[in-house]
């Protein structure tokens, strides 16, 4: 059996560096999944990409971190969460480079990819390493929640950064600005942040890894591919049945293991399950509303990529005010009053949009990007610090993934679902302009907020949470209790 390693005495009294240095990693991989968005029409016009193309720019990214991030979890409770996570650093640092200098269509998506590989070594890992970082279980909650705030504004400022950088200095400058924050986060890694394994981690799961880069593979490949070679065509519909045959193996399979890539067993915590589906869906909702929202402002409304960045601004503004109130209100309510609100309003800011026209007017855009900021900087601290409450914590690296991936699931789905319905729309005979095209998107987009408001009522009930109770009994007691952002519960609710 490994056993911990121990940080040495001085990199215990400096655990605020050790948070800074996860969320350096946590900065550029977050502003590299959506400032690549505002350059699509740019990466477009000048390698010549087709809409499906675009769609891998963003999803052959996204795939490989939501394919090998659990893989990265239990790799590195079993080797050490540090080496894992500084290999990480160096493939995605190596992978922005590689990227910026891409000749073809091809290569981008290619280096794109080996992006993404390193990045799912980076967020599981450093979430695991922040979480033994703060043994002091109220330290632990303050440093999930500024986690958790990064998270946000990441996201939500990536358009900005992104279009300052493409009328700047061009589509490629959104790659280097990675290369130089890499090899800091690198260094500082090597001198601050320590060594630590899971005292008892798990074995690997080979099967459980090949059948989970079966199922995300074969069904956006499906999705995307199928806009335009139909859906109906043998080769599509194999790929459907494909995924199906891996999602109903996948749990079966796992069951039977004594130590599972993914453990069935977590998903029995109702809060757990919800924060995972919570997860999908906000990130669903992002990338899909930043992927039809780039694409308008400047094929359809003639923005420049700046332009078009600025116009998000709002949205930045947003997720940076409600980001700390939300972390606030986690931590005094309980997860429900944040994720009903934030799924309220993010339906509303998608409603908005669902009658959306080439001239509708500005007003109304910037309302819905508001309304968009504010609903996600509430949802990811109540989703962050639900998936990590009950949970073992000689298990955080996997647990953390588990959710992190649900979060890149998403961001796969939105653009693949989204982008593959504007293309076949568009492609109709007599087919609609963009605008009217994207019209059942923000529909969908509206029907996620919405179920991500259900979710955090359904997911906060008292016998909801005794759920989590029951899965936690499962699991061996940890030697310093993991952090639990569940307040009391009276009279059935949350308070």
């Amino acid at each position: 059996m490994t056993t911990p390693t121990p940080p040495p005495d001085d990199t215990r009294r400096r655990p605020g560096l050790v948070l800074a240095v996860c969320c350096l990693s946590l900065l550029i991989t977050a502003l590299d999944t959506t400032a690549v968005n505002v350059a699509l029409p740019a990466v477009g016009h000048d390698l010549h990409a087709p809409v499906s193309g675009l769609q891998w720019t963003v999803d052959g990214y996204t795939l490989a971190v939501a394919a090998f991030m659990m893989l990265a979890g239990s790799s590195a409770d079993r080797i050490g969460r540090r080496r894992v996570f500084q290999a990480g650093l160096v493939l995605f640092t190596a992978g922005s480079l590689a990227c910026s200098l891409a000749p073809t269509l091809g290569w981008l998506i290619a280096f794109r990819v080996m992006q993404g590989l390193g990045a799912s070594m980076l967020n599981p890992v450093a979430l695991s390493i922040i979480t033994h970082a703060f043994p002091d279980p109220r330290e632990r909650a303050r440093a999930i929640g500024l986690w958790g705030t990064t998270v946000g504004l990441s996201l939500a400022a990536g358009p900005v950064v992104g279009g300052l950088l493409v009328a700047s200095a061009g589509w490629r400058s959104i790659f280097w600005i990675n290369i130089p924050i890499g090899v800091a986060a690198l260094v500082l890694a090597a001198m601050f942040v320590p060594e630590s394994r899971a005292a008892a981690p798990r074995r690997p799961d080979p099967v459980g890894q090949v059948l989970v880069v079966t199922l995300l593979t074969s069904l956006i490949f499906a999705i995307i591919e199928g806009s335009h070679r139909g859906y109906g065509s043998t080769s599509i519909v194999a790929l459907f049945a494909l995924a199906a045959g891996a999602a109903v193996a996948l749990p079966g399979y796992e069951r039977r293991r004594e130590q599972p890539l993914v453990d069935p067993v977590f998903f029995r915590s109702v809060p757990f399950a919800g924060s995972f589906v919570a997860a999908v869906t906000a990130f669903l909702v992002l990338s899909g509303f930043l992927f039809l929202n780039t694409l308008y402002l400047q094929d359809v409304r003639g923005c420049s990529a700046l332009q078009a960045g600025l116009l998000t601004m709002p949205m930045a503004v947003g997720t940076a005010l409600a980001s700390p109130l939300s972390g606030r209100l986690t931590a005094a309510r309980g997860p429900r009053p944040p994720l009903v609100a934030a799924g309220l309003l993010i339906g509303a800011a998608a409603l908005t949009l669902t009658t959306l026209t080439p001239t509708t007017p500005w007003a109304i855009l910037l309302v819905a990007y508001v309304l968009l900021g504010i609903g996600f900087g509430l949802v990811n601290a109540p989703i962050t610090s639900t998936a990590v409450a009950g949970m073992p914590r000689a298990q955080a690296g996997v647990s953390a993934a588990i959710t992190t991936t649900g979060r890149q699931v998403g961001n796969n789905l939105g653009v693949a679902v989204l982008g593959s319905i504007v293309t076949a729309r568009t492609r109709a005979p007599g087919g609609a302009g963009f605008a009217t095209a994207s019209h059942a998107g923000w529909w969908i987009l509206t029907t996620g907020g919405l179920l991500i408001a259900a979710i955090g009522l359904a997911t906060t009930t008292a016998r909801a949470l005794a759920t989590a109770g029951r899965v936690a009994a499962r699991f061996p007691a940890d030697p310093v209790p993991a952090v639990s952002s569940a307040p009391a519960v009276r009279g059935g609710t949350q308070t």
